[in-house]
């Protein structure tokens, strides 16, 4: 794959028959705050906040999403700065099996930052020569699928967007109902949380 056309690669993978896509409402983190958690001084997010929480969390994952990556094994190399301002790099982690989520399997992703469209696509790989010359291999246990997290809206009420598309079908609907529940969690992404407390140093308390 050219590192450069992600964005084009995540789009034909998602319309493609046969392929299994999902898509999240678009997240209203600052009506989330209001609602579900206990009032903080001067606390909401603006648009610019939550696009730096999105290119924070492409390059450290294991520190804005630890319940999904298995600790120590988030890595990332060969990060360059395209003509038009967009970054590309390699990662590779291990995360929880969507299916199984009390196993890990290797997940290798082509990321890409687009700072004008304020969207990071990552695309998955089933292996990669690293930094050093070794060859990594995605595990099989978990199918190949692309991402998309982005952030829309206005800068004082943004909305954090999200789509993924798996590589294969969901035969028997297992990948829509594990989705389903993703998305119907209280509160705000893990993510979102550890940005605000990590980053921002502001403490938060559900109600």
């Amino acid at each position: 794959m050219n590192q450069d056309n992600h964005e084009a690669v995540f789009s034909a993978a998602w319309n493609r028959e046969g392929h299994s896509s999902i898509e999240f409402d678009p997240l209203d983190v600052n009506q989330i705050l209001a609602d579900e958690y206990k009032a903080v001084e001067g606390l909401a997010l603006t648009r610019t906040q939550l696009w730096e929480m999105e290119v924070r969390k492409a390059a450290r994952p294991d520190l804005f999403i630890p319940g999904m990556i298995r600790a120590g094994t988030a890595r990332s190399w060969g990060r360059r700065e395209l003509k038009n301002g967009d970054e590309v790099f390699i990662r590779v982690s291990e995360q929880r099996l969507w299916l199984q989520p009390d196993s890990f399997g290797t997940v290798i992703e082509a990321c890409y930052l687009n700072h004008s469209s304020q969207q990071v696509t990552f695309i998955g790989l089933p292996e990669v020569e690293d930094d050093a010359g070794r060859t990594i291999v995605a595990s099989p246990e978990q199918p190949l699928f692309h991402v998309a997290h982005g952030v829309s809206g206005a800068e004082e009420a943004p909305l954090n967007t999200w789509r993924i598309v798996h590589l294969g079908s969901d035969e028997h609907g297992e990948l829509a109902k594990r989705f389903e529940l993703i998305s119907q969690a209280s509160g705000l992404p893990e993510y979102v949380e550890r940005y605000i407390e990590d980053v921002l140093k502001s403490l938060l308390t559900r109600k």
